[in-house]
């Protein structure tokens, strides 16, 4: 009986043993069946093709939310193809670090799909889809993120019937010895950005500077409503400093005052506000009763009334502490006319408040183009450094145009209200660009596209997601943040306009970085 126990128990160890051997020997086979499904990079990211490899593809799609480069082994009947998805939002140009992905083959109405709910890592999510027959599919990405969602199609993809038959079609197809790669790891890394090539009116201009200044509506200068003595209420205040409306910005006292004491003044005008009040109700009754003449009646009542705008007048902002003057706006302090303690008088200024709601912007241009300035299309000016902004684009107007120039003022002046925030301050200088004339269309892209050397001009031009090409440009008008560009490029093309010249160095290296992800 023991034997047999002893037998039998050791088959269920050996059959255990085989369960594992077995189930370790398909993994494996998984393992190298997947490998093979994905394209590898040698050490300088170059792609590895071996004669047994199924082909690659790779597609760069763009749209005005997102970039799509995705990689796969090409479709073939009864063959799992896994897809290395490259999302990025262009809006930074940063990877996609959360949401899922579905994608779709589909002929006609019917099709396959497989969704993820995650990246496999930064920006990359790896569908897996196994084509039923051959033929000419549309191929569908759909993005799905906590900011947004978005579809991507790629159309005409082939499924082929076989290996032999992809390898007969696309032959034996290497990549491009003269592209620049650029991983998107290594994009996403970086302050980079791409912008299409786009056809637009360019305009001539007439390059010139501008000063700052506050438009007269949007400051006020705040005068003592009354004689005092100047006590600040906000702490600290001083030129520049935010203020909000109501805010009591300092109060006029007089307590100490022998002479233009305004407690005084009150008391005396509520005293002749109450006798002119008791004359002006005695009257009243009188002339109801025709006892007396209207213009008698009618002298008290105009008494009265001076009585009780005078008292009203004098009491209005006052506390106990004096007149209290007020913010009438939210803003900032342009400027201050009297010190803490010091004596003024009713009328003399205080305080001035100003905001920018809008700015007063003039410019000075040489009356050379005096002609030209009668047909101004808009005016382009750097709001803060480094940045071009349109005066039509947020309401702004020139508001005159100079025609006479003088012995001490050789140059014509423009004027223009400009209705955005305005982060310069007032005094200072900025670039000016007024685009004159009938538009042209032409090819135009970001100035930050441009690469210059001695001269000359070059960008970086997209080829599809990791691949990149130098190209010569020759350009032509500059309008604010745009040039234009006569030769080198065509309309839907896509530049580097942010981190060009970290494209370039990587062109110089001669060495592409191997690929940051696993495949």
């Amino acid at each position: 009986m023991s034997t047999n126990t002893s037998i039998n128990t050791k088959k269920i160890i050996e059959m255990k043993y085989l369960i594992i051997i077995l189930s370790l020997a398909i993994f494996s086979c998984q393992s190298e069946g997947n490998m093979e499904q994905a394209h590898a990079h040698d050490e300088l990211g170059n792609h590895i093709a071996h004669a047994e490899d199924i082909p690659s593809a790779d597609y760069t799609i763009w749209t005005a939310k997102t970039e799509l480069f995705v990689e796969f082994p090409v479709l073939i009947v009864g063959k799992n193809s896994r897809f290395i998805a490259h999302f990025t939002a262009m809006n930074k140009h940063k990877a996609i670090l959360e949401g899922n992905v579905t994608v779709s083959l589909i002929k006609g109405n019917k099709g396959i799909r497989h969704k993820v709910e995650a990246p496999s890592s930064p920006g990359i999510f790896k569908p897996t889809l196994q084509p039923k027959e051959s033929g000419i599919f549309q191929l569908v990405f759909e993005l799905n993120t906590p900011k947004y969602s978005d579809t991507i199609v790629i159309e005409n993809i082939v499924v082929y019937e076989t290996v032999e038959d992809a390898n007969k079609a696309l032959g034996n197809e290497t990549e491009s010895g003269g592209a620049i790669s650029f991983l998107k790891e290594q994009a996403w890394k970086i302050e980079f950005q791409t912008a299409p090539v786009l056809e637009k009116e360019i305009f001539d201009v007439i390059t010139t500077s501008g000063v700052w200044k506050v438009s007269l509506a949007d400051h006020q200068t705040l005068v003592a409503t009354s004689n005092g003595i100047v006590n600040y209420k906000m702490g600290n205040i001083s030129e520049g400093s935010p203020v909000k409306k109501g805010d009591v910005l300092m109060t006029l006292g007089s307590g100490s005052l022998t002479s233009n004491n305004i407690s005084s003044d009150i008391q005396k005008a509520k005293v002749n506000l109450d006798q002119s009040k008791a004359e002006y109700d005695r009257k009243k009754e009188l002339f109801e009763a025709k006892i007396i003449a209207k213009g008698a009646y009618e002298k008290v009542e105009q008494k009265y009334f001076l009585a009780k705008a005078d008292y009203e007048t004098l009491r209005t902002g006052y506390t106990a502490g004096g007149k209290q003057i007020v913010v009438p706006f939210d803003g900032y302090v342009k400027s201050i006319a009297v010190v803490n303690g010091g004596f003024v008088q009713q009328g003399a200024n205080l305080i001035t408040i100003t905001n920018h709601k809008s700015s007063l912007l003039e410019i000075q241009v040489s009356p050379t183009y005096a002609v030209q300035l009668e047909n101004i299309n808009d005016l382009l000016y750097q709001p803060k450094v480094g940045v071009w902004s349109s005066l039509k684009k947020y309401g702004g107007k020139i508001l005159s145009v100079g025609k006479e120039v003088e012995s001490h003022k050789p140059l014509l002046s423009i004027y223009a209200q400009v209705s955005e925030d305005i982060e310069m301050p007032e005094g200072s200088f900025t670039e000016v660009q007024i685009m004159v004339g009938t538009p042209e269309k032409s090819l135009v892209i970001p100035t930050s596209s441009l690469l210059e050397d001695y001269g000359n001009f070059s960008v970086i031009v997209q080829q599809s997601g990791e691949s990149f090409e130098r190209r010569i440009v020759m350009i032509g008008k500059r309008n604010g943040n745009e040039v234009e560009v006569k030769s080198g490029l065509k309309t839907g093309e896509v530049v580097v306009s942010k981190g060009a010249y970290q494209v370039k160095m990587a062109s110089l290296s001669g060495q592409a970085p191997a690929h940051g992800h696993e495949h």
